[in-house]
């Protein structure tokens, strides 16, 4: 049954995993033949707020819905007022919000409140708490999803933090993180890619905004064990390092793909680099990557590598089984309900550089990592836009 529903969050010109997922979730009830109006802002943060160089997308291959309206000013209440006249006089019988920082409490607050029913109210939680979150945040965080009919999470253990915060009657929808199957689609093989960016085999990708949760210095101290001169200096001979079947040798050195945007503390992470003289054995791309080359760098990649010491879901992760690659990340958030230990990558404990070197090396054993590879091709069946579209309808719409 069709159903009328507004979509409420960011998508281009801004950028982002969640701009992403606002938009291909638009796409995705429109094909499945709902009415489905977007709503986006004028303007998403002011800009002193903003941690990155532009919240603007670059991109020349656009993600984008035509007919957006953008009405709302996170910074002006009045046009908060106006974009609740404008989802009333539509009707819908349900509006759908992202969640992820406590930033847009006042704004949903003042929203929400004045939502006529029968509207139904959805809030998809991108983080049922933030990162850097502190009383304050979570009490404003538990205000503004106390205001759903129901709530959507990409993890059971998303779901549980959520009764842990709103209590065992909220009604909460567990999902999946999808497949960013838009955004995966490579026109080129794995030998043009690596020709393109001057990498060859084997080769490790950190991909995303560089935050301290992401953990790349535990990467780092990681790809600091796995460098074939420093086993030398640990005593570890070349016998041990062949029964291991490690592609490492002292003729073969790893690359390790660094892509994204540094938000802060760059100089501290060159100088791990720098310390550890892993500069020969490093490309690092310090800015957002437009939609046509993220492919490029997932092709080129034999692993995708997540060290993350917390996290709920990842769009990362999703990106790289729509490309066929393989993940090891640590285990935390939702990423062991994704990724299956030695099938289709590798879970390993957080902020344990020896036990993440360990599970790159053995992952790059060449049947290993063919193993992996295929495994994670067909993982992207799993997550496609289309079951997450029906799940949310058929949820809150039962026949």
């Amino acid at each position: 049954m069709s159903q009328r529903i507004v979509i409420l969050g960011p998508t281009y010109p801004y950028r982002g995993g969640i701009a992403h997922h606002t938009t291909i979730l638009c796409q995705t009830l429109r094909r499945l033949g709902h009415q489905v109006k977007l709503i986006s802002y004028t303007r998403q943060y002011p800009k002193f707020l903003y941690p990155g160089r532009t919240d603007q997308d670059p991109s020349q291959t656009q993600l984008k819905i035509d007919d957006t309206q953008y009405l709302i000013d996170s910074a002006n209440p009045l046009t908060w007022i106006k974009t609740a006249r404008v989802i009333n006089k539509f009707q819908p019988d349900l509006l759908i919000l992202p969640w992820w920082v406590a930033f847009w409490a006042p704004m949903n607050l003042a929203l929400l409140s004045q939502i006529k029913k029968p509207t139904q109210i959805l809030i998809i939680c991108h983080n049922t708490q933030e990162h850097e979150s502190n009383r304050v945040k979570a009490y404003l965080t538990k205000k503004v999803l106390n205001h759903a009919d129901h709530l959507l999470t990409h993890s059971p253990a998303e779901t549980k933090n959520l009764h842990d915060i709103l209590g065992p009657q909220a009604n909460i929808i567990t999902a999946f993180h999808p497949t960013y199957s838009p955004l995966a689609q490579s026109p080129i093989t794995k030998a043009q890619a690596q020709a393109q960016l001057q990498v060859s085999s084997p080769c490790l990708l950190f991909f995303g905004f560089v935050r301290k949760y992401k953990g790349l210095d535990i990467l780092l101290e990681a790809f600091r064990q796995l460098q074939p001169e420093t086993n030398q200096k640990r005593g570890l001979a070349l016998e041990r390092q062949r029964k291991c079947l490690s592609p490492f040798s002292p003729q073969t050195q790893a690359t390790l793909l660094i892509v994204g945007e540094f938000w802060k503390d760059k100089q501290y992470y060159l100088d791990i680099i720098n310390r550890n003289n892993l500069q020969p054995h490093i490309r690092l791309i310090d800015q957002y990557i437009p939609n046509e080359q993220i492919a490029q760098y997932f092709t080129a990649a034999d692993l995708v590598v997540q060290p993350y010491r917390s996290a709920t879901g990842s769009g990362i992760c999703q990106l790289a089984f729509g490309l066929n690659r393989p993940v090891i990340a640590t285990n935390v958030g939702d990423l062991s309900q994704v990724i299956q230990d030695h099938v289709n990558g590798r879970i390993v404990p957080p902020n344990n550089p020896q036990a993440l070197a360990a599970a790159i090396r053995e992952s790059l054993n060449p049947q290993t990592l063919k193993t992996l590879t295929q495994n994670a091709a067909q993982t992207k069946n799993q997550f496609s836009w289309q079951k997450l579209a029906q799940l949310i309808t058929q949820s809150i719409f039962p026949k």
